[in-house]
């Protein structure tokens, strides 16, 4: 994990949350493994617009934190799988939230791009 050269603080939740969940790609893959563990260029190809160095950081991150834990099946092939802990599956209600808030902004946000593309801004 990166050393930050400013120590973090742990006095309030909020930032703790954002500590662990904060990065673009972590809540998509933490919801992605709630329906079933995944190996790493699985969880690559459902996000496609993430490089594989990307999510691989933030895989490595959320194992850290132990949201989620790395099962090497085959050492030989290098074949893992990543799955949810327990920690991991307390943060799905937080996730729930943020996907069904998403899904009521959906139109607005559809506006804002189409508004955006069309130079109307």
């Amino acid at each position: 994990m990166y050393n930050k050269k400013i120590p973090f603080s742990t006095d309030c939740g909020v930032r703790i949350t954002i500590e662990v969940m904060g990065g673009k790609w972590k809540p998509y893959i933490i919801w992605e493994l709630s329906k079933k563990p995944l190996r790493p260029s699985e969880i690559t190809r459902l996000i496609p617009e993430a490089s594989s160095r990307v999510v691989n950081q933030q895989l490595k991150e959320l194992v850290e934190y132990g949201v989620i834990a790395k099962e090497v099946i085959d050492p030989v092939c290098l074949h893992s799988e990543y799955s949810l802990t327990d920690l991991g599956r307390s943060l799905l209600p937080i996730i729930d939230t943020m996907r069904d808030w998403g899904e009521s902004f959906r139109p607005d946000m559809e506006k804002i791009i189409e508004e955006k593309c069309s130079g109307n801004s």
